[in-house]
């Protein structure tokens, strides 16, 4: 795996070991019956970005072991996995890459 696979985009963050940094998809702001639902209210959307990504994950032996994600991938995660952090007025989910359920497309 060459270094650039490993490059965080224009994130100043660099997440350490197997851990990925993700940008969740916005949810348009939901109207039912002209009722605007808070952001409390929300569910948080499963499908995020792949914006940053650690140093990666050491087999046994202390080799590298590939990443499954890349930068710019669109994965589905658990509706509370991660640790959300907000960087740059931005929130983001810290996740370990073993929790990323599936990479769409």
């Amino acid at each position: 795996m060459s270094k650039d696979s490993k490059a965080t985009s224009n994130v100043r963050v660099k997440p350490l070991g197997d851990r990925v940094l993700l940008q969740r998809s916005d949810v348009g702001e939901e109207i039912k019956g002209g009722i605007i639902i808070p952001d409390s209210a929300k569910e948080k959307p499963q499908e995020a970005k792949v914006v940053a990504l650690g140093t990666g994950k050491k087999d046994k032996d202390g080799k590298d072991v590939a990443w499954d994600v890349k930068l710019g991938d669109t994965v589905l995660i658990g509706k509370y996995s991660g640790n959300e952090v907000k960087i740059d007025e931005e929130d983001y989910v810290l996740i370990r890459e073993e929790e990323i359920l599936a990479v769409i497309g």
